[in-house]
């Protein structure tokens, strides 16, 4: 039996593009931009003696630098999940490391297969450019969880210090202090705003626009309302931190009961593909026969075309709002 591993290079060159994005942004920021970090990014540069005017710089600009750059071709359909993943990759950084990865791409291609020159280049295209799009979207969906994940312990923070008697700007000031990023990098930064006259409800309304947490709007509009009706703001918040929680758990027992249905929605997306490449690996030739009838790549586009419309479908079955 005549085997070929060219399916098996080109998917060990895509996942190496995908590393190799992580290993860049470690390379050229450090551990400073990890999310488990023990300290925040904020206290971290506050530590190295880093003035609170340049540490108020440096993150607004790292959080509304993606928002700025939606005019960009192509860049706009990043951007939404760029802002949301706050990555300190500026955009025209990003798109450079784009054209890098499928240069990377390219050579390899040539060097490990012999694919004709016009699959090399739009196959490194499809690998550069695609393994950017996951790997920030990747980024995204783990700091909007950790947020979803640290807002209730940071609302009940708050609550206690305001039961203290800390003013709301010093309670959101030691949430900045005592968790880590992402939530007290994003709390200091709006400690920082309130300390130079901005409207705390106003700065929290920005935080919740630029994540598109649901919670981080309820805490916004609370906050806001409070100040023009008055009221005791630590029950307000007390009841909001046991809805948000509440809202967390129903959603982790939804995702746990969905479970099924998402791995084999998954299964049933990548299995066709899967055989596919099985195929091309065990018996190299098995297409000869039929792939040069006419019907051969309308009949493939259609098969491609169910595939799609199999992930949505599944997507739409399983993604319940809570």
């Amino acid at each position: 039996m005549q085997l070929s591993i060219e399916p098996l290079i080109y998917i060990a060159i895509f996942a190496s593009i995908y590393l190799l994005i992580g290993a860049i942004y470690l390379m050229v920021f450090g551990k400073s931009i990890k999310l488990n970090s023990r300290m925040n990014r904020r206290l971290a540069l506050l530590e190295k003696g880093v003035s609170r005017d340049e540490v108020m710089s440096v993150l607004r600009k790292e959080m509304s630098q993606h928002d700025k750059a939606r005019s960009i071709p192509l860049y706009s359909l990043l951007a939404e999940r760029a802002q949301k993943a706050n990555l300190a990759f500026a955009p025209s950084m990003l798109v450079i490391v784009m054209c890098v990865l499928v240069v990377v791409a390219f050579l390899l291609l040539t060097v490990l297969t012999a694919s004709s020159l016009p699959i090399r280049m739009l196959v490194s295209v499809v690998f550069g450019v695609g393994a950017v799009f996951m790997w920030v979207n990747k980024q995204a969906k783990t700091r909007l969880s950790m947020l979803e994940e640290q807002l209730p312990d940071a609302v009940e923070l708050i609550v206690r210090s305001l039961r203290v008697g800390h003013p709301l700007n010093s309670a959101i000031g030691i949430v900045a202090q005592e968790i880590a990023d992402p939530m007290g990098s994003e709390m200091g930064f709006i400690a920082d705003e309130a300390a130079y006259g901005r409207d705390v409800s106003e700065a929290l309304r920005a935080l919740a626009e630029r994540t598109g947490l649901q919670d981080m709007r309820f805490l916004a509009v609370a906050v806001a309302i409070q100040q023009k009706s008055g009221g005791n703001l630590a029950e307000i918040l007390e009841g909001l931190s046991k809805v948000i929680r509440a809202r967390f758990k129903l959603f982790r027992k939804v995702k746990a009961i969905t479970a099924e249905a998402r791995w084999s929605g998954i299964f049933l997306s990548v299995f066709p593909i899967l055989a596919m490449v099985g195929i091309n690996v065990a018996k190299p030739d098995y297409y000869d026969g039929v792939k040069d009838s006419a019907m051969f790549i309308p009949l493939a586009a259609v098969v491609v075309v169910f595939l799609i419309v199999n992930v949505l479908f599944m997507r739409m079955m399983v993604n319940i709002k809570v």
